[in-house]
């Protein structure tokens, strides 16, 4: 099939999209910004994709979710192309290697182990396999192998877990909690800029706490906090719009009140 047929073929699946992304790094005939990008200057654009799948499964939008996948999977296409280009791996061997890990970390479903097994049981077996894989790679510290690229208030969850499994834990929430009011003390009384980053900072890393003991995505909660406060403000400017007025001609005390009659018309529709 020459080219042009496999770039304009409706139904060329994984093949077309790896054929589309090769003649775009081509570095004759390409195009000058794709032919420019590397794994670090991609690397954005891949946390920016798979926070939008994340945002199109929260608003329940299936028809937007499709175009959002295939978005992430260009990202992972474009990082196979630029390794294969330097010769370390290919979107195939990329492929080959998640089947594998896959198949070894289930083998109570490819292998001999019994199925009859709950997700509590099948979650530690997991956690085993990956200790395993973790000191295959010399990776011999508990912390080892979180990723620094993840969001923060992710990474610290992920922390927290690791610690947690050699005992490094609070027994009980009320502890966690005694925590965070003398973290937040120590962030009242700081008295430099670089004393209150560091203040906050711990705060948060508490406040991550918190949600793991709690069973909390912190990450999803802070998301739908964002998606509450962008709504109920909307409900102040529509309220004030009806008033002939904007934000800017209004003051604090009349937008939180109307931000209270927001509140109250949402608990009514409830």
């Amino acid at each position: 099939m020459k080219n042009d047929e496999l770039v304009h073929k409706a139904d060329g699946g994984i093949e077309r999209l790896l054929h589309i992304m090769r003649r775009l790094r081509d570095p004759d005939t390409g195009c000058p910004w794709d032919i420019e990008q590397t794994f670090e200057t991609i690397a954005p654009y891949t946390i920016e994709e798979a926070y939008e799948v994340a945002d199109a499964i929260d608003r329940g939008d299936m028809g937007e979710l499709k175009g959002e996948l295939g978005d992430l999977l260009l990202q992972t296409v474009y990082h196979a192309a630029i390794g294969e280009e330097a010769g370390l791996f290919t979107f195939h061997t990329v492929a080959d290697a998640i089947s594998d890990k896959m198949v070894a970390r289930h083998p109570h479903v490819f292998g001999d182990e019994n199925r009859d097994k709950s997700a509590e049981q099948q979650t530690r077996d997991w956690e085993t396999v990956k200790a395993a894989e973790r000191a295959a790679a010399q990776q011999s510290r508990t912390l080892d192998g979180v990723a620094l690229g993840l969001p923060a208030l992710m990474r610290a969850v992920k922390l927290q877990k690791r610690a947690a499994r050699v005992g490094f834990d609070w027994p009980d929430m009320d502890q966690v909690l005694d925590k965070v009011a003398e973290e937040l003390a120590e962030l009242k009384d700081a008295k430099t800029q670089d004393h209150r980053h560091e203040e906050f900072g711990d705060l948060m890393f508490v406040m991550a706490n918190v949600a793991r003991h709690m069973g909390i995505d912190p990450e999803a909660a802070l998301r739908d906090a964002n998606g509450k406060f962008t709504r109920r403000f909307n409900g102040i400017e529509d309220k004030l719009k009806a008033m002939g007025k904007e934000p800017a001609q209004s003051d604090l005390a009349e937008m939180d009140a109307l931000w209270d009659a927001v509140k109250r018309e949402e608990k009514l529709s409830d």
